[in-house]
């Protein structure tokens, strides 16, 4: 006997507890017999003025990862989506996401696990990008050479990066479709193939489908590739519209 509402998929979602993005695109993101459940890492709201305070609050991220994966796994989840896009990768390459991945297995032994490291090559793949992408965060300049080493380690190089230094991890979610605007614009060009986004709090899923229309190429947005990653990992094949290609179309 399965779940009433969620007679398809349970996903257990970790996130920080300051994000406010995650479960709104999540759910909004959710086909029909599919459903999201949130354990949330708790960080407080610090302000986070420099790399040495960026570096601080991934280091809290980190440091609540277990607790809530072992909250969400009592609620018996078929999959689990990691609903935060920075602790991925920072550290070089992919073997922070292994790490992770390792910490997790500890938790939740048997269960599919879905993380921005591996949904965002999938997705790259699947889009037919092949070498030169951009990246847009919410992040401060510390973490350029992270995203360039993990875009290194899954075969891309990185033309140009946009760091838009949030001023706290709730402030990342007030960014405003200007500003995600003008970052598109000042990565872009025809030298780039695609767009990729990091900063799972950042609210970039609909304005990145709005991109791809304009420039004609894929403008990833990590909560969509993560979900789609989930979805698709769980046999769910269902087209979702509203959040570009990769889930309308793959």
């Amino acid at each position: 006997m399965s779940d009433l509402l969620g007679w398809r998929k349970k996903f257990g979602v970790v996130t920080p507890s300051t994000n406010t993005i995650v479960q709104p695109e999540y759910d909004d993101m959710r086909p029909m017999g599919v459903t999201n459940h949130v354990a949330r890492m708790y960080i407080p709201d610090d302000p986070v003025k420099s790399d040495d305070d960026f570096n601080e609050l991934i280091r809290r991220i980190d440091a609540a990862l277990e607790d809530a994966v072992r909250s969400v796994m009592t609620c018996r989840p078929d999959h689990l989506v990691l609903g935060i896009s920075s602790e991925s990768i920072w550290g070089g390459g992919l073997e922070p996401s292994r790490r992770i991945l390792a910490r997790i297995r500890e938790q939740a032994v048997d269960i599919p696990v879905s993380q921005a490291a591996d949904a965002l090559p999938a997705a790259l793949g699947v889009l037919g990008v092949k070498r030169r992408i951009s990246v847009i965060t919410p992040y401060f300049p510390v973490a350029d050479q992270h995203i360039r080493e993990y875009a290194a380690a899954i075969g891309y190089d990185v033309v140009r990066t946009c760091h838009l230094s949030r001023g706290s991890p709730v402030l990342i979610a007030h960014t405003t479709a200007s500003q995600l605007r003008q970052a598109v614009m000042e990565v872009d060009g025809d030298d780039v193939e695609a767009i990729i986004q990091f900063g799972a709090n950042l609210p970039f899923g609909r304005q990145a489908a709005e991109a791809e229309r304009w420039l004609e190429k894929p403008i990833i947005a990590v909560n969509v590739a993560t979900y789609w990653h989930a979805l698709r990992t769980a046999g769910v094949a269902d087209a979702v519209y509203g959040y570009g290609a990769l889930l309308e179309h793959h």
